[in-house]
């Protein structure tokens, strides 16, 4: 893997998010959701599709806490566009663990 500098790693913008509404999305061509997360008042709320079904029911995701990058252009997926990339990581037991963090941060706190 090719090293990057830190002002390379300062470009992408890592922020605390809160999910404060989540739906099952039908129109998925593999098992999402839909996310609708708050990064505070700077940035506002954002939206994501996430296929974190495997290890997340729907009812468990509002309140949880994430790390997203919000500064990739909007994607189209399906009829849905999606704002920012939730931040996951392959679980030993299958399916994607989500990033977060042990202890508050005001939303829209920078990941460094």
């Amino acid at each position: 893997m090719k090293s990057i500098s830190y002002d390379d790693f300062l470009k992408v913008e890592l922020r605390i998010g809160q999910i404060i509404r989540a739906e099952v999305f039908e129109k998925a061509r593999k098992p999402a959701y839909k996310l609708w997360i708050d990064f505070g008042e700077e940035l506002g709320v954002k939206r994501s599709s996430a296929q974190i079904t495997q290890l997340y029911h729907i009812d468990e995701l509002v309140g949880k806490r994430v790390v997203a990058v919000t500064n990739f252009p909007p994607k189209q997926i399906a009829d849905f566009m999606s704002e920012v990339l939730v931040l996951g990581v392959d679980s030993k037991v299958g399916g994607v663990t989500l990033l977060g963090i042990d202890h508050e941060a005001p939303l829209g706190t920078r990941v460094y």
